[in-house]
């Protein structure tokens, strides 16, 4: 959000034109005495409408309401068209605009609904969380994608070293992502579980059966992972049975199974 200030644009005779309401039709609030007026209630922070407040916002206790009780409208993300919602040139562009819209969407599941229920929506929760989609090919999008969708993966590693080259830092437990499947469309809400990193030969069973692909061995987990981390390594990196990877596990919010 910007903080900057823009002032309305303004001519003379704009400026001395008498208003067009007569004053003396004007009738204020019954129930507003100038003289309890406390300058010291008002919350500047509202003046712009950063959270819309429903008229009945004071009849709803927030601990009466639970975000699982609360259904969003129906929304089928396998029919989503970026098109509908905004005129956008292939590329980049239609992929953040229906992430947006998908986010729109599919928010209350994310437990959400406590605050927008209250208080409206907040600036930010209007910000997407991150998009992204599995592997390195369109096809291994889809089949992971599926595998998440019904309830097969709950795990996914990548190398640590990608996020250190890149700066960035590793997935955090309850962190949000949304899932692309190999046409770059969202279709899927995830939260983090739990978040570890262990050496590639130290991870275990237990792991490669949460990922859910091939016959949920170790043995399959190793051979096709070290396959796909020797093909994306990091520029100056080479494969190392030692080499740092980050086991994320997540749960599916959207769309319930």
């Amino acid at each position: 959000m910007s903080d900057e200030t823009r002032e309305p644009e303004q001519n003379d005779e704009a400026a001395t034109a008498p208003p067009e309401s007569d004053p003396e039709e004007f009738e204020p609030e019954e129930d507003f005495d100038p003289e309890e007026f406390e300058p010291e209630d008002v919350d500047p922070e509202n003046l712009h409408g950063e959270e819309l407040v429903p008229d009945d916002a004071d009849d709803v206790d927030p601990e009466d309401i639970d975000p699982d009780e609360v259904e969003p409208d129906d929304f089928d993300p396998a029919t989503f068209d970026p098109e509908d919602f905004a005129d956008a040139e292939p590329g980049d562009e239609d992929v953040a605009v229906a992430v947006q819209s998908f986010w729109e969407a599919v928010r209350p599941y994310a437990g959400m609904a406590r605050t927008g229920v209250v208080t409206g929506v907040l600036a930010s929760e209007t910000v997407p969380p991150p998009a992204w989609s599995f592997g390195d090919q369109p096809e291994i999008a889809d089949e992971l994608l599926d595998l998440v969708l019904d309830g097969t993966k709950t795990a996914t590693s990548s190398l640590a070293w990608e996020y250190e080259d890149a700066g960035e830092p590793v997935p955090q437990t309850g962190e949000l992502s949304i899932l692309l499947d190999g046409e770059r469309q969202p279709r899927a809400l995830i939260r983090t579980t739990s978040v570890e990193t262990v050496p590639f030969d130290e991870v275990d069973d237990d792991v490669a059966d949460a990922e859910g692909e091939g016959d949920r061995t170790l043995d399959h987990w190793r051979a096709e992972h070290e396959k796909y981390f020797r093909r994306n390594m990091p520029a100056g990196r080479e494969f190392d049975p030692g080499m740092p990877v980050v086991v994320e596990r997540f749960e599916l919010l959207y769309p319930r199974r």
